[in-house]
């Protein structure tokens, strides 16, 4: 169990974590065949415990989506060794926990990070169970954003013990590219993490979950900003949210007031426009430049210059 430092930060119901598009895309799910994901590797977190369902994907917003996933992967996207900055981060894509937003919160992601000389992983955590049929899981996103089906508000106990299996997956890819650091040419005390949606509320719990994971620098990409108790080793902090997000929108900042009080580095980008789940689509919207926001930032950390890596 999470000690204290995240509860707060989980006042927030976790359905909220869906990630959807502001831009007029075509909001209709279509099922696709699972995509090829060359280079995935099997985390060691086992298959989700009574999980009938089968991981199943779909396309939604011009881009794809996994969901009913029960056993966790890490996919590397490694950058050009005559660029590579030793630097590395673990992707987390959003979807509240039912879904995962593959392309436009993970690969694509991955891909541009890669190409500024970080490496990057993708980590396909496993998910909550939805129904297998495409017609009752659209039916079932559409209630819980509704309200038909949003449950009571549970404890922020009870919170945490709901997302244990994704925090364990974290930490997992954590301990996976410690231990192959020296292979994948990145310094082990540079490896940082990005998270959409639920994927930051994961990256903010996995900042708090213990020793094998702490980042070593986190992004939260409109993610809720309730407040929380920060660590005193928290690492620098970097959000991004349009102030149009129908979700976290209209919250108070309070975690970037926490991470300020206790002194610790936080940069915040309050974009006008963008509305939820912009990740990496292409908009006439000043949010599409948060990509750019964030690899400045991790610049201004020294992060982008190279580094002596392990075994190198």
């Amino acid at each position: 169990m999470l000690k204290s430092p995240f509860v707060r930060l989980c006042a927030v119901p976790l359905l909220l974590g869906f990630a959807f598009p502001a831009a007029a895309q075509d909001d209709t799910m279509a099922p696709i065949a699972i995509p090829e994901q060359p280079g995935a590797i099997a985390l060691p977190t086992g298959p989700l415990p009574d999980a009938p369902a089968k991981e199943s994907w779909h396309s939604q917003y011009g881009s794809v989506f996994a969901r009913n996933v029960t056993s966790a992967t890490l996919t590397p996207f490694l950058p050009d060794p005559a660029k590579a900055t030793g630097s590395a981060v673990i992707v987390a894509p959003g979807g509240g926990f039912r879904t995962l937003s593959m392309e436009n919160e993970g690969w694509d992601v991955a891909r541009a990070l890669a190409d500024r000389g970080v490496a990057a992983f993708v980590l396909k955590y496993r998910l909550n169970q939805t129904p297998a049929e495409m017609d009752a899981f659209a039916e079932s996103m559409r209630q819980m954003f509704s309200g038909a089906s949003r449950p009571d508000r549970p404890s922020p106990e009870a919170q945490i013990a709901m997302i244990a299996p994704q925090i364990a997956d974290s930490r997992a890819a954590f301990a996976l590219v410690r231990q192959r650091a020296g292979e994948w040419k990145i310094d082990p005390e540079r490896i940082g993490m990005v998270g959409f949606s639920a994927g930051a509320m994961l990256t903010m719990a996995t900042a708090v979950a213990g020793e094998d994971a702490k980042p070593a620098f986190i992004g939260n990409i409109y993610g809720p900003l309730s407040a929380m108790s920060v660590p005193e080793d928290a690492p620098p902090l970097f959000v991004a949210l349009a102030a149009d997000d129908p979700l976290f929108g209209a919250m108070q900042f309070d975690l970037i007031e926490d991470w300020r009080a206790a002194g610790h580095p936080v940069e915040f980008h309050l974009y006008e426009q963008g509305g939820h789940g912009f990740g990496m689509y292409q908009k006439e919207t000043t949010s599409t430049g948060w990509f750019d926001a964030f690899v400045d930032w991790m610049a201004m950390h020294g992060l982008m210059s190279p580094a002596v890596t392990a075994g190198g």
